[in-house]
C-alpha cells in the first residue's frame, strides 16, 4: 500500500507538470511555481518548499483517497503508509534546507527569507493533509460537495505556495 500511495502522489505531480508544459491549467497548488521560475527575488529554497507544500497539501490528500478506492479500504488503514510517505517528504525537506538555505554569512541579508521559511511547517501541512483526506473520503457519497472540498483544498495549498514564493531580495 505504501508503494501505491507513493506512486499515486508522484502521478499527481507528474500530471500537473505535463499539463502545464502542454499549456493546460495545472492544479492551483502548482500554478504559483510556474510564473515565478525566473523571478530574481525568489530563491531556489522557496521553490523547493512551495513544491513540497503542493505535494503535501494537495497531491498527498488525493493520493490517499485514490489509494483507498483502489484497495477498497478506509483512510485509517493507510495511516502507517501515509506516515512513511510523510517521513520521506521530511527527509527531502531536511535535504532542501541543508543544500539551499543560505549560510550564516548571508543570514543578515536573508532575514526575510529566514522568517518566511521558518513560518511554514511540513508537519502542519501533513497534519492538514491527513484531515483533508479523511474528510474527502467521507464526502465521497456527495460528489458535488466532495468536488468543492477538493477545489478548496487545492486553493488553500496554492495560497500557501504563493506565500512561500514571496520575493525576498
Amino acid at each position: 500500500a505504501a508503494a501505491l500511495l507513493g506512486v499515486r502522489c508522484a502521478e499527481r505531480y507528474l500530471s500537473a507538470a505535463e499539463t502545464a508544459t502542454a499549456g493546460g491549467r495545472a492544479p492551483e497548488c502548482w500554478r504559483p511555481l510556474l510564473p515565478c521560475r525566473r523571478h530574481p527575488g525568489v530563491r531556489p529554497l522557496q521553490f523547493a518548499l512551495s513544491g513540497l507544500q503542493a505535494h503535501a497539501g494537495h497531491d498527498l490528500v488525493l493520493a490517499v483517497v485514490d489509494t483507498c478506492r483502489t484497495l477498497g479500504c478506509e483512510p485509517p488503514h493507510l495511516e502507517g503508509e501515509f506516515e512513511r510517505v510523510g517521513e520521506l517528504l521530511a527527509l527531502l525537506e531536511e535535504r532542501i534546507h541543508d543544500e539551499l538555505m543560505p549560510g550564516p554569512e548571508l543570514l543578515e541579508i536573508a532575514d526575510p527569507l529566514t522568517h518566511l521559511v521558518s513560518s511554514w511547517s511540513l508537519e502542519r501541512a501533513r497534519e492538514a493533509a491527513w484531515s483533508a483526506a479523511r474528510t474527502l473520503w467521507r464526502l465521497r457519497g456527495f460528489p458535488s460537495l466532495a468536488e468543492e472540498f477538493r477545489q478548496r483544498t487545492d486553493a488553500g495549498a496554492g495560497l500557501v505556495g504563493r506565500l512561500l514564493l514571496t520575493p525576498c531580495r
